[in-house]
Order: C-alpha cells, then structure tokens, then sequence
C-alpha cells in the first residue's frame, strides 16, 4: 500500500524525465493500493490548471478515482501535533511533513522522489524500487 507523492503524478502527468519509470510503476501496481493526500491532489490542480491543463487535470481525475479506485486520504487538525513534530524533528516542509505523517497513520509506505523523506525512520522509495 503506498503514499504517491505529488511529484511522483506530477512527473507523469507532466511527461518529465522519469515518466516511463513511474508509468511502469504504476502499470504493476493495483490501482486500490495506492493513495493520495489532499494536499497533493490540490497542489496537482493547482499546477494544472496554472500550466493552462485543465483538460488533463481532468483526465488524472477520472483515470485515477471514477475509473480506478486511488484512494484519497487526509489529516484530522487533531494530527496537528504530530505534523509540526515531524516538521520539527526530520526539518521537513510542510507538505513533506503532512505526506509522512498521513503515511504513518494510514500505514502507508512513500513513493517519492524526494529525498528530504530519507531524514525520517520511514524514508521513501523511488517507483523503480516498487518490484
């Protein structure tokens, strides 16, 4: 069960350097073992709809939630505390730190391309890790 970072649908969506990797990362794995936050499904709106690809924010929406089953998930205010604690202890930003404490809670390992995950007991692994 894994936490897609949004860099990870990001570089896909984006048709960026590691595309294939991450298209064939998520051609092996089962749309309803992956997972997204909040937060990096609206940044990922927020870039798309900047980028003036609206039609392809779209397409994202309906390939990976009304046709797949990606599972969108969130933090509580109650996870506040442990979102500034990560933030804190690992010297995280904040969206790294709301991705790593959402993995936590839901049990969730992150697939990112980020290395400041590396700094956590956690770290990340890259889609090509994912066998």
């Amino acid at each position: 069960m894994y936490l897609i970072d949004t860099n990870v649908w990001l570089e896909r969506l984006l048709d960026q350097d590691r595309t294939d990797e991450v298209a064939e990362f998520f051609d092996r794995s089962k749309s309803e073992h992956l997972f997204i936050t909040d937060f990096a499904f609206h940044s990922i709106g927020i870039v798309m709809t900047k980028l003036d690809r609206k039609d392809d924010f779209l397409l994202f929406v309906k390939d990976a939630f009304i046709d797949g089953a990606v599972g969108l998930i969130h933090l509580e205010p109650e996870d506040s505390p442990q979102l500034i604690g990560a933030i804190e202890k690992y010297h995280l930003d904040f969206d790294d730190a709301y991705h790593y404490i959402a993995a936590q809670k839901y049990s969730l390992t992150i697939v990112s391309f980020d290395s400041d995950f590396d700094q956590t007991p956690q770290r990340r692994k890259s889609p090509a890790e994912i066998k």
